[in-house]
């Protein structure tokens, strides 16, 4: 007899393309945005990233915002009004002639993209599972990754159509695919006759082990102020790469359509920390993982300040990515390890919600850095010591104790 598949990874799956649609075409998609943009209006790399970097404020106000909401209302009906909110904010976008709209329309898209991704989907997977909360994170933030397939459709799309058709064309896909799969969407599985994982009993746990910890206890403890230090720290690197990676391959000489593919290589790689530390993290130590990851992505951002030569790409995609990719399943994963399920979502919401102001600092830091000395050198390197400052707050973390009863 074939053992019906657990409700959750349906869930998982629903989750999963929700976060390439919309996080790949909002958070990818806007570097291909760049260059048009500056030929039509004559803006200039730090007018753009800031306006660019609002839609970080979905994070950094309303992450934790959000993540109280899903905690007491569930996710079905958040994601619903983030997709089309969301699909509003890019037709809005296409009509864009100042500034002053421009950076209106990426506040709507900061609300729509803040209640169907990043919290909501995570805090969503998070009820449905305990044991293997690592794999079910990696399956989404894989999807979230593969998002890097849309940069090379945009660029096509601006391209052929011009940016303001492609925006609208974005705008209406996202409603086409995104409202059939937030009806997917359920909330805790004891609702429906389930526990997680599937298991026909509620999981139990070590003693000693972490399981429900009050959302006032764990905003008290040092583990959880360390996270949310790493979360911005992650975010101030990460966001200014994916967002620069295009221009500042342009200013080293290297060609757009070969900048694009970079652009694209750099979330869909990501896809092998995202796998590879979503399982290691279920099986060892998940600081002594994360550190490493947080080590990758100061080897490979160490390669990016000398891309000039054509070799040290593939050095700068793969570390980065990887380790990219793996810090953020690990920092979810850690976050329900430590501190169970029942405040999660409120936990991850103000952990993202600092991180979010990475978020906004580093791409407007990055630009303005260019801007003033006309290179990113200087960027680069500054982050690779905080890619390092990153790893000692990590390990410095007390392990859980597992002690059998």
């Amino acid at each position: 007899m074939i053992k019906k598949l657990f409700y959750g990874w349906w869930i998982v799956l629903a989750c999963s393309f929700i976060g390439l649609f919309v996080g790949g075409i909002v958070a990818f998609g806007c570097t291909a945005f760049f260059e048009p943009l500056i030929k039509e209006f004559g803006w200039n790399y730090t007018q753009i990233s800031l306006a660019t970097s609002l839609r970080g404020v979905e994070m950094g106000i309303f992450a934790p915002f959000i993540g109280f909401l899903v905690d007491r209302f569930g996710s079905k009906k958040l994601i619903l009004y983030g997709i089309i909110t969301t699909g509003f904010g890019f037709i809005l976008l296409s009509f864009a002639k100042s500034l002053l709209m421009f950076y209106a329309s990426f506040l709507l898209l900061a609300f729509g993209s803040g209640s169907c991704m990043g919290v909501v989907l995570m805090t969503t997977v998070a009820k449905w599972f305990d044991k293997n909360v690592g794999k079910a994170f990696s399956v989404v933030a894989c999807a979230f990754g593969a998002g890097g397939l849309t940069v090379p459709l945009i660029v096509w799309l601006i391209d052929v159509f011009h940016w303001r058709t492609a925006l609208i064309i974005l705008g209406v896909g996202i409603w086409i695919l995104g409202i059939p799969l937030a009806l997917f969407i359920r909330d805790k599985p004891e609702q429906y006759g389930y526990f997680p994982d599937g298991e026909s009993l509620p999981p139990v746990k070590n003693k000693g082990e972490s399981s429900e910890i009050g959302f006032k206890e764990g905003f008290k403890q040092r583990a959880f102020l360390y996270l949310n230090i790493v979360e911005l720290i992650r975010h101030i690197i990460i966001s200014a790469v994916v967002l620069h990676v295009m221009p500042s391959l342009s200013s080293m000489g290297v060609s757009r359509s070969t900048a694009g593919m970079v652009a694209a290589s750099l979330p869909l790689v990501s896809i092998v920390g995202r796998v590879g530390f979503g399982w290691f993290g279920d099986v060892f130590d998940k600081r002594h993982m994360m550190a490493v990851a947080l080590g990758l992505i100061g080897t490979g951002l160490l390669a990016f300040c000398y891309v000039q030569q054509g070799w040290l790409l593939l050095i700068f995609i793969l570390p980065f990515s990887s380790g990219w990719g793996g810090s953020m399943v690990l920092t979810r994963s850690m976050l329900r390890e430590y501190f169970g399920r029942d405040s999660f979502g409120k936990m991850l919401g103000i952990i993202m919600g600092l991180g979010s102001i990475g978020g906004i600092i580093g791409p407007t830091l990055a630009g303005w850095v260019f801007d003033t000395l006309g290179s990113y050198l200087v960027t680069w390197l500054i982050f690779c010591g905080l890619s390092a400052l990153s790893i000692g707050l990590i390990l410095r973390i007390k392990p859980l104790m597992k002690i059998d009863a």
